[in-house]
């Protein structure tokens, strides 16, 4: 399909003999010349650094000694220090198998991708430098950490004592210094003898240790959890929805916990009220701000959409950061009250469930951009599509 390409598939046999034809200028003499002659591996690994993803793991393909160079910690290392790639995209539909496309803004391309451990679209994930963490919807029990772009991947074992909830947030954060994970999965559960009241409990992941930890159970009355949930600078923000009663004249609100210090023993008490009547908020980390990203709903009809904003969190103080213009929003066609968005660093990336087309604002540049077109179409009316951005990092592993 135009626009599609795909790397993720090695060559079975390597070429024995790698030679560059170079043409002489002046006595117009051709020479076939062996490329492993004359670059050392070091300076081959700095040439290979400097590739986009694509060609880096093509020229794997060519032949055992350039295979063995982009394998290594070094050329790993190298990668990720001298190039800053911008963040993609990785969309996937809701399928018997989902089918995986990456987008890479940089060459406005879109790669097919296998996206490994992912059997179900209708699924939690969460991504930090260069890995995602997933978990099944239906299925909670099982948990894994990954790198797309590798395929290197890691199951979790999930918590002790892990019981079914109503709701599960999913979130993960890497430490860039050291390489370790943190994971948490908050769980919520409706209190059968009072559908308004809500058991909460947050678990704690941490790869140095490879142990959970539940540290905290609470119990919120008018508000329940739901599947939103980011880490921002050592503090979870988890979004939570209004069952009704209390009186709140929105139904979205923000709770926190401060992973580092761990001290909180009733979460209302870090509640944080949304910036306006929203019809939903998706939470994202942009170089350790929370920003949120929400459908605003008409004051007298909340569940309709009538534009989106982007906020970000300073104190406790939202600031309109953006508001997407009208031509946008209606180029979408037909949006829903609810819909797709994920960022980090600079970057924000909206879709529409119910079709293919991407939107990315660039924070730095206040600029939208519609996305090359997906090679992925819609073919059958309730087919719906999702997706996540990540990092795309050779080095990480889970």
């Amino acid at each position: 399909m135009e626009g599609e390409a795909s790397w993720f598939s090695h060559c079975p046999d390597y070429a024995t003999n790698d030679a560059v034809e170079l043409k002489d200028e002046y006595n117009e003499q051709v020479s076939s010349v062996l490329v492993d002659l004359i670059l050392p591996d070091d300076i081959l690994d700095r040439i290979f650094a400097r590739l986009p993803i694509a060609s880096i793991f093509r020229a794997g393909c060519v032949c055992k000694r350039w295979h063995e160079i982009v394998k290594t910690g070094r050329f790993l290392w190298n990668s990720s220090r001298l190039l800053s790639r911008k963040p993609w995209y990785f969309m996937f539909t809701s399928s018997e198998k989902p089918i995986g496309y990456a987008y890479d803004p940089t060459f406005q391309k879109w790669y097919v991708i296998e996206l490994p451990c992912i059997w179900t679209s209708s699924c939690f994930i969460s991504s930090s430098c260069g890995l995602f963490c997933f978990m099944d919807n239906s299925r909670s029990d099982q948990l894994y950490v990954c790198n797309p772009i590798t395929k290197c991947c890691k199951n979790l074992e999930v918590p002790p004592g892990f019981k079914f909830s109503d709701y599960n947030a999913l979130a993960m954060v890497v430490n860039r210094k050291t390489r370790c994970y943190s994971v948490t999965i908050v769980k919520s559960k409706h209190i059968p003898e009072n559908f308004f009241q809500c058991d909460v409990s947050i678990h704690i992941y941490d790869s140095g240790t490879t142990t959970w930890m539940t540290c905290l159970t609470d119990v919120l009355t008018g508000w329940r959890g739901g599947d939103e949930s980011v880490i921002c600078d050592g503090v979870l923000y988890i979004m939570i929805y209004s069952t009704g009663i209390g009186g709140s004249e929105n139904r979205h609100g923000l709770i926190t916990y401060n992973l580092s210090s761990r001290s909180c023993t009733m979460l209302m008490r870090s509640f944080i009220p949304v910036p306006c009547c929203l019809t939903c908020g998706r939470l994202m980390n942009l170089n350790e701000k929370l920003v949120m990203v929400g459908g605003i709903g008409k004051r007298d009809c909340p569940d309709i959409i009538k534009g989106i904003g982007i906020w970000r969190l300073d104190g406790m103080e939202w600031q309109q950061i953006a508001r997407m213009p009208h031509k946008y929003f209606h180029g979408f066609g037909e949006f829903d009250d609810v819909f797709a968005s994920s960022g980090t660093d600079d970057f924000i990336y909206i879709q529409s469930y119910g079709t293919p087309a991407l939107l990315v604002f660039d924070v730095e540049q206040k600029m939208w951009t519609w996305c090359r077109n997906c090679p992925v179409k819609k073919r059958l009316p309730l087919q719906l599509f999702t997706g996540f951005c990540l990092e795309p990092r050779l080095e990480m592993v889970p």
